[in-house]
């Protein structure tokens, strides 16, 4: 399929960009003679479709539950015993309203770290998004031999699905949670399968007081201890890691997400040391965490709340300008994941979506940049293209009032047994 994106604004004037197959074939103003779909975007702007780098996409179903608690008994009185009720019909409902939520607010590709992941593949494969979808590990009283028949198995139902848009990868969920023998196994085995690592770490003064106690160690240290950092981990939060951590990280080009929503509302007592992360060169990029503790999946307001809190945190209003925020959430989570996308050029991927200009929020328009980070949220978008697809034009996707639907009675159903 072929779509011409007409008149659109970018890099400061209108232009055409011309989409062929699922690249992006050429951007001029003569760009597109014939094409199969022809999009008249004037009073539009373009812009990379944003990648949501830590997500628990199912938690759409515990949207608004529990709030307003610390983050043990939040997760150990409240999340982890509704948990345990989540069936997968369950968790494919509350992927693809969560997919449908991203859609609509502009992101075009997510990293996720949930259960069941044969459903949650089912439903991001129907929903047309770029991701790359977790085995889950979790248990410490597993041995490694279960461990590893687990995961095998986990990994075996995504790659049903596997394709050019959906990449499974493994998640452990944090050192707490997973020991030193299955961390060890998982290293091997990723780098044996060549997949990608995706995990919480420091996300708490607690965790890291643990693993001093418990290891000898903080937790960056701990890692690099037994042989597990290396450029295929993409670590989560990242809050209470000190210079010799970041320095670690930074030396095996490790991976690290900023989930500033998220941190706030659990208060998790520090903030995501942006400036000294990308000092020892760490590739930089944004999540929302999952809808019970954000509680949206909208990367718009991830962009402002980032570079607010590193701002405030900072006492410096120079720190994480618009660009960079813009960056963080396209070009930096495409690159930690291994996709050709995240920016609007020739030869790139086309994930792209388009923003409404007349927008209250758009005028007066000095600078797009700023406007997009600082005023906008997800409503803006207006389309979006995911792999030279157009999954939503002019805020409608199809089937969303069944997606809708289907997850309504799903929340009925676990909360009501």
């Amino acid at each position: 399929m072929s779509i011409l994106i007409k008149d659109v604004y970018f890099d400061g004037k209108s232009t055409n960009i011309y989409i062929n197959d699922n690249n992006i074939a050429e951007i001029s103003e003569k760009a597109g003679n014939k094409a199969d779909k022809v999009i008249d975007a004037r009073g539009k702007a373009v812009l990379p479709g944003l990648v949501n780098m830590h997500t628990h996409a199912a938690m759409s179903l515990l949207r608004g539950y529990a709030d307003d608690l610390p983050l043990n008994q939040w997760l150990e009185e409240k999340i982890w015993p509704t948990e345990a009720k989540l069936k997968p019909k369950h968790i494919e409902s509350g992927t693809a309203f969560a997919c449908l939520e991203m859609i609509k607010s502009g992101t075009t590709c997510f990293l996720d770290m949930y259960w069941h992941p044969e459903a949650n593949a089912k439903a991001t494969s129907k929903s047309g998004l770029r991701s790359v979808l977790n085995a889950v590990i979790i248990g410490t009283n597993k041995s490694v031999e279960d461990c590893r028949r687990e995961t095998k198995k986990n990994l075996s139902a995504l790659r049903e699905y596997e394709c050019e848009t959906l990449k499974p990868s493994l998640g452990p969920h944090a050192i707490y949670t997973v020991t030193k023998e299955q961390l060890e196994w998982i290293n091997s085995f990723s780098e044996e399968q060549n997949l990608l690592v995706h995990m919480h770490l420091s996300e708490t003064d607690q965790e890291v007081k643990d693993c001093v106690k418990d290891h000898g160690s903080r937790p960056a240290e701990y890692l690099q201890n037994i042989g597990f950092l290396s450029d295929n981990k993409v670590f989560a939060h990242c809050v209470h890691l000190n210079k010799k951590e970041a320095g670690l990280l930074g030396k095996s080009g490790c991976k690290a997400v900023h989930c500033p929503t998220s941190n706030m509302k659990l208060a998790v007592g520090g903030t995501f040391p942006y400036s000294m992360l990308r000092s020892k060169e760490i590739t930089c990029s944004l999540g929302t965490d999952g809808c019970s503790s954000n509680n949206n999946l909208d990367m718009f307001e991830e962009m402002k709340f980032a570079s607010l809190l590193q701002k405030f945190s900072s006492n410096n209003p120079t720190v994480l300008p618009a660009r960079e925020a813009i960056q963080m959430a396209t070009s930096a989570g495409a690159e930690s994941l291994g996709f050709n996308a995240g920016r609007v050029e020739e030869g790139k991927l086309a994930d792209l979506i388009l923003v409404d200009l007349k927008e209250l929020s758009k005028i007066p328009l000095h600078s797009l940049d700023s406007n997009i980070v600082y005023s906008a949220n997800g409503s803006v978008v207006t389309h979006s293209i995911v792999n030279g697809e157009l999954l939503m034009e002019d805020r409608k996707v199809e089937g969303e009032e069944k997606t809708i639907e289907k997850f309504n009675k799903a929340v009925e159903d676990i909360f009501q047994t």
